[in-house]
């Protein structure tokens, strides 16, 4: 019983790996159909296979290779992953303000000039939420009084509301 459970899972890896040589070969293109026939690839050919792999830009309807799957052809400033908390905790601790611009996907938040309730001075904010770790490396604010840069205890201060609340949030959706 023994013996044909061993066998059965050796026939079975035989085949996984058959299969996984098949999509490795079958991903290269057929680059390696001279190597297998005995023949060396020239050097025009072999420039010529790398001016086409360099013709291939993502979008353009072309067919990758399974090696397109192990790099990172997408801009840097395509997309930031943003913290949820922080992104929600910003939103709320600014919420006297008059949001102008929202984009979640760059981690940006906008807003127009508000008075604080119980101040008497008018401020408007710029936040950059960058990363996705709960830091406060990852939570950029920017302040302006109608009369020109918040002081930098102000920004402080909202950045410490901010990343409170951050934490505050976090322990809510955990349960803790």
């Amino acid at each position: 019983m023994i013996a044909s459970n061993r066998a059965a899972l050796r026939r079975l890896s035989r085949i996984a790996m058959g299969v996984g040589l098949a999509a490795v070969l079958a991903g290269c293109g057929g680059g390696f159909g001279n190597f297998f026939q005995g023949g060396e690839r020239s050097q025009e050919a072999t420039a010529e296979m790398h001016a086409q792999e360099r013709e291939r830009l993502p979008g353009s309807g072309q067919d990758g290779t399974i090696w397109d799957l192990f790099t990172n052809v997408d801009p840097p400033s395509t997309t930031v992953e943003v913290n949820r908390y922080i992104w929600n905790a910003a939103l709320e601790v600014l919420d006297f303000l008059p949001v102008q611009t929202v984009d979640p996907f760059s981690g940006v938040i906008v807003t127009g000039f508000g008075t604080p309730p119980g101040g008497g001075r008018a401020y408007r904010a710029a936040v950059l939420v960058n990363d996705p770790a709960l830091d406060a490396r990852s939570l950029n604010v920017a302040l302006m009084t109608q009369g020109g840069p918040a002081s930098r205890e102000t920004v402080r201060a909202v950045e410490d509301a901010i990343l409170t609340r951050a934490r505050q949030l976090r322990i809510r959706d955990r349960g803790m």
